[in-house]
């Protein structure tokens, strides 16, 4: 099988969200697994040239720009095996950075990415590649099916062929432009609507784009998929949901275990493993974070992590209600992540105001986080909803224990332990309220208390396997089915 992926990030080169791992892991996973794969990518500002070694010029094209066209070169490279194709324009993409910079997203970001749109799909010529599959990352890539549709439908061209995969890892980020811009991206009016159609509260949506004219649509689970068709927690998209209902497939995301490990993590004071009968490489991990961060060393104190953004969408909302009244009692809390600086000017007063119990971490650090969670007893997950449930699993990996809201989209990573004791792995709160928190804080304290039964909770979570071998092999499955999608729509 020939696969295709369309992302704006990649980890070894450009990384500036959770996605960036997505778009290696996988394509290297689905290699290993037999696949032929070939990622394409904007050529960013951020891209680390020296890693993809010597480039090579592999096309030349001349892309539609609203009523002219764009000079576009597709450079090719490798990196450990991996075939890039990098999509190069020097104002659109290579002097700057994938989504925008410190003045908020870029302006034109509708025609950079119609452009990277077609240019994907126009370079299979050239490149002589002809795909199975276009593997399609949120937003950014929410016009190849559409285009696909409009401009290669019925032609003799290595772009009409595949079908498409419309993976969204990020539903909050849509990709909402003015319908003045239809034009310019070669959009007829005709499909400015609400079915089946790019329109979503008067404005073009790339990411409606996608979920509407993919020929099948991914989500983060079989749950989230079940989610967005019978609840309003789709983000504007509810209807088009329920109308591809047939289309949505729940991939679950896997984890790299070769850098979330803590049987081989270079960057731990003594490696664990759930083999070890009292699992003392966690005691130490834990003292060490507790000296580290002038917490009081306490192995009988619960050390409570919170990693994310400090907005609403990562459930500050209700944490911030929570800080006191959980700290109040017999736990450490230590947040890391970036926020606005009247929030983290917050948190410090907090700070200074429960020494020892409470540390503050300004924005995200991957090698502190690595410290964190192995020195961590429980994770703190509050958001009402999470893309991916990476670091969920990979919280579970370093024994620590994931709390979080019960309908948050980790339903196929997390069992609660109230609803069974025995298989459980975390412990969820029903109601998206800050009394509930605080109530499945002083749960959790209950159980953690009986250091025998916590061990045996511990071990369990060690020994979950959320590995992107597994992740691959249902990709696999849904590429299958997308192929017999696409052979039923052309019969």
């Amino acid at each position: 099988m020939k696969i295709a992926f369309a992302t704006p990030e990649l980890k070894s080169l450009v990384r500036r969200t959770q996605l960036a791992e997505i778009a290696e892991v996988l394509p290297r996973t689905l290699q290993s697994l037999g696949a032929e794969v070939r990622v394409f990518l904007p050529f960013s500002r951020d891209i680390d040239i020296e890693s993809l070694g010597p480039l090579e010029e592999s096309a030349l094209l001349r892309i539609r720009d609203g009523a002219g066209r764009t000079p576009i070169t597709i450079r090719t490279g490798y990196i450990d095996g991996l075939t890039v194709h990098l999509i190069d324009h020097e104002r659109l993409y290579r002097t700057r950075h994938p989504y925008g910079d410190e003045d908020g997203p870029y302006l034109d970001n509708w025609r950079r990415y119609s452009i990277f749109a077609r240019a994907v799909l126009e370079g299979f010529g050239p490149l002589a590649f002809t795909p199975d599959v276009i593997h399609c990352l949120d937003w950014t890539s929410g016009l190849i099916p559409l285009v696909q549709k409009l401009e290669y439908a019925g032609r003799e061209h290595p772009a009409a062929k595949p079908g498409t995969f419309f993976a969204i890892q990020n539903l909050a980020m849509q990709g909402s432009f003015e319908r003045e811009i239809l034009p310019k991206v070669g959009i007829p009016h005709e499909y400015f609507r609400n079915v089946d159609g790019v329109a979503l509260g008067g404005r073009v949506n790339y990411l409606k784009a996608g979920a509407e004219f993919a020929t099948l649509v991914g989500t983060s689970s079989n749950s989230k998929a079940k989610e967005l068709v019978s609840s309003d927690r789709g983000d504007g998209l509810e209807d088009t949901f329920r109308r591809r209902e047939k289309d949505l497939v729940g991939v679950q995301g896997g984890i790299d275990y070769r850098t979330w490990n803590p049987a081989t993590d270079p960057l731990l004071a003594q490696n664990f493993s759930p083999e070890q009968k009292d699992v003392p490489g966690k005691r130490k991990c834990k003292a060490r974070l507790q000296e580290g961060l002038k917490l009081e060393v306490s192995p009988r104190t619960p050390v409570v992590a919170v990693i994310g953004r400090f907005d609403a969408d990562s459930g500050f909302d209700i944490l911030a209600e929570s800080l006191t009244p959980i700290l109040e009692r017999n736990v450490q809390l230590v947040l890391m992540g970036p926020g606005p600086p009247e929030i983290v000017e917050r948190l410090h007063t907090i700070e200074q105001t429960f020494v020892g119990c409470c540390r503050v971490i300004e924005g995200y650090d991957v090698g502190t986080a690595h410290t964190l969670l192995a020195g961590a007893d429980i994770l703190l997950l509050p958001g009402h909803y999470h893309a991916t449930n990476a670091l969920a699993a990979i919280a579970l990996r370093y024994g620590v224990v994931p709390m979080a809201y019960a309908h948050s989209g980790l339903e196929d990573t997390l069992v609660d332990l109230a609803a069974s004791p025995k298989k459980g792995t975390s412990i969820l709160f029903e109601r998206y309220e800050s009394s509930a928190l605080v109530e499945a804080v002083d749960h959790a304290r209950s159980i953690y208390k009986k250091a025998a039964d916590w061990k045996v909770i511990l071990k369990r979570c060690m020994a979950q396997d959320f590995s992107w071998a597994e992740t691959g092999r249902e990709y696999m499955k849904a590429y299958r089915k997308l192929g017999r999608a696409l052979k039923a729509r052309k019969s």
